[in-house]
């Protein structure tokens, strides 16, 4: 199930393998031996790249309420065997430099320690946090912080991305307003409001509904849609982003449960202060 979301969140074996820290020959049979399990094809593949298909598209949502409810029976069942694993959430983009570095620094003064790592959508910005399905989460506000613990890394600049090939593509940089006329990407009905507010530029927009961060550049290919994303993200020859004169800045946090004094957590805070620091 793991195999196939990742697939299709990221619409390409070759990234969805890069993602799960695997080659894509063995995640490709993966993919094959689902389908002959379920009796229907999944994807529909292509020399461009892979689309779901009706059927995916309901085991999609399906896999994913499984995999939650996996998450949450497992953190169960570490409580009731006695073990102290530390479960990390992390939004959308798990490339970034500064979780490379926080990685390598805990390893080095947590030798011992079990890091599970959770790597969510876009939906849910505390990463599973209010579930109980993360003991901290590394990921992007602004969102709701009721009940919650902030700690403040880092600051990058917000941009919007476009076609390449559209007029607006080549300015240097432009302001809210110059995109009032176009469709945006949004989130599913019921995603935290701070956060939707956020990144549709803090009035209600209109456009397709996504998930996941190759969704957003999807729905810019496709559709033509715009959207917000942080700046000095690789993107797509075929993308672009322009800086957004008028929009704060996208801060990434690390975050957990207000009142909660697992030592794991405040050791993995103050490593992630310092990593994300360089």
């Amino acid at each position: 199930m793991r195999y196939f979301v990742a697939v299709a969140e990221e619409l390409h074996f070759g990234r969805a393998a890069a993602r799960l820290h695997m080659s894509q020959p063995p995640l490709s049979r993966a993919i094959k031996r689902l389908e002959s399990d379920v009796g229907a094809l999944l994807f529909a593949r292509s020399p461009q790249g892979v689309t779901l298909t009706p059927a995916g598209s309901v085991l999609l949502d399906e896999a994913r309420a499984l995999l939650d409810h996996a998450d949450r029976v497992r953190v169960r069942l570490s409580a009731a065997a006695g073990v102290a694993p530390l479960t990390v959430g992390i939004l959308g983009d798990g490339t970034d430099r500064g979780v490379a570095r926080l990685a390598a620094a805990y390893r080095r003064s947590h030798p011992g320690i079990d890091i599970r790592i959770r790597d969510t959508d876009l939906t849910d910005p505390t990463c599973g946090l209010r579930a109980g399905l993360v003991d901290v989460a590394l990921t992007r506000a602004p969102f709701d912080e009721t009940a919650l613990t902030v700690r403040v890394l880092r600051s990058d600049p917000v941009g919007v991305v476009l076609n390449a090939d559209d007029p607006l593509a080549r300015r240097d940089g432009l302001r809210l307003a110059e995109l009032s006329d176009r469709r945006w990407f949004q989130f599913p009905q019921g995603t935290d409001p701070v956060w939707q507010s956020y990144w549709n530029g803090g009035r209600p927009r209109e456009g397709p509904v996504v998930r996941a961060v190759q969704e957003c550049l999807q729905a810019v290919l496709w559709n033509g849609t715009v959207g917000l994303a942080p700046l000095g993200h690789d993107l797509p020859a075929e993308l672009a982003a322009v800086p957004l004169l008028d929009m704060l800045p996208s801060r990434v946090v690390a975050v957990w449960n207000e009142g909660d004094t697992n030592p794991l957590i405040r050791s993995f805070v103050e490593i992630a202060t310092a990593a994300y620091r360089h």
